[in-house]
């Protein structure tokens, strides 16, 4: 189902899901605005994708980038259809007070971050009856040993994503999708030693390329406004947590 002309919002998108999904939305005729912390990585992926896609840079931690962004979606592309919450950090690690600072990036980016980012853009999806992708995890739903701190910020995502089906529903769509294992770069980022090895293990042998999860949201934007798919988990067939 083609989209054409609507207007779609991604944070994080210089690399994995965020990157994959800008793709997608634009072969299916989306104007993609591209908002991350890397300028240099999504203005060469504007520059590829054309067809109105504009890069802006912008830190989900900093309002006020993000009310910068928010404008320029209203001015260059007439405002936002749709937001995917996709920013967001993975620091596993034994809890300890040694890893507080990681904690507290964790909860400001995964959480804070994706409310902070739908309050700007709140006023154009609803002139726009538009749709709120969050993007949460597994994690949200189980919680292994060394995921702490990122599994309550995405049980606290799911929790917020359902509140607002209730308070925005039917005016703007509430979708969670919670990705199970993906190959990404999150796990080169984490400073613990032996929680890296893990994560990247499981990277290298069980995940599920970016374009999986990619494709399965544009899928659930191509719905008729009839339905929402509000909560959509997906794991690679061989993960069992």
């Amino acid at each position: 189902m083609k989209n054409t002309n609507r207007v779609a919002v991604i944070t994080g998108a210089s690399s994995g899901i965020g990157q994959a999904l800008s793709r997608i939305l634009v072969s299916e005729g989306y104007r993609v605005a591209l908002l991350a912390r890397r300028l240099d990585r999504i203005s060469a992926l504007a520059e590829e994708l054309s067809n109105g896609t504009i890069a802006i840079q912008a830190d989900v931690t900093d309002r006020a980038s993000v009310v910068v962004a928010a404008e320029r979606v209203q001015q260059e592309l007439g405002g936002a259809d749709i937001l995917i919450n996709n920013a967001g950090v993975m620091l596993p690690a034994p809890f300890a007070s040694g890893k507080r600072s990681e904690h507290r990036q964790m909860v400001e980016t995964n959480l804070l971050g994706a409310m902070t980012v739908t309050e700007v853009f709140l006023d154009q999806l609803r002139a726009k009856k538009g749709d709120l992708v969050n993007i949460s995890s597994v994690a949200g739903r189980v919680a292994p040993a060394g995921f702490a701190a990122y599994s309550a910020t995405k049980w606290g995502l799911n929790g917020w994503s359902e509140a607002l089906r209730v308070e925005l529903q039917p005016d703007i769509r509430v979708m969670v999708v919670e990705p199970g294992a993906v190959a990404t770069e999150l796990s080169d980022h984490i400073t613990d030693d032996e929680s890296k090895k893990a994560a990247q293990d499981y990277r290298d042998n069980v995940a599920m390329p970016p374009q999986d999860i990619a494709e399965v949201i544009a899928f659930a934007l191509g719905r008729p406004k009839r339905i929402t798919l509000n909560e959509i988990l997906v794991r690679p067939t061989i993960q069992s947590m």
